[in-house]
């Protein structure tokens, strides 16, 4: 692996044609197709949801994985599992991720007074 270190951060080099394919790489996890009843499975459905959801509002705050990951109290293996749709967080891990976009400016919509 071939690495560089500017102003005493490591970068790793790949190659252009890795890169690329790297970027060309969707962001978020689909959402899965439809059986041939139409239906969904709720599982697949809700983990995308969720990784998507997550990917999305910490991108609208402009905070990396790590600067999250740092804010909510959680390891960073943790939402990166959780933003690819490998996993879905629980409940206690919801609310730290939570927690944490808010502090960092993230404004829902709510409807309870």
């Amino acid at each position: 692996m071939n690495t560089v270190t500017i102003k005493r951060k490591k970068f790793v080099l790949v190659p252009m044609d890795e890169y690329k394919e790297l970027k060309s790489r969707p962001r978020m996890p689909d959402f899965p197709s439809p059986d041939s009843n139409g239906n969904f499975d709720a599982v697949a459905f809700t983990r995308a949801s969720i990784s998507r959801g997550i990917v999305k509002d910490r991108e609208k705050v402009g905070l990396s994985q790590r600067d999250l990951a740092d804010a909510a109290g959680i390891r960073v293996e943790i939402l990166n599992r959780a933003e690819r749709g490998v996993t879905i967080p629980s409940v206690r891990t919801l609310i730290k991720i939570e927690t944490a976009l808010r502090k960092a400016g993230l404004k829902r919509r709510t409807f309870i007074k």
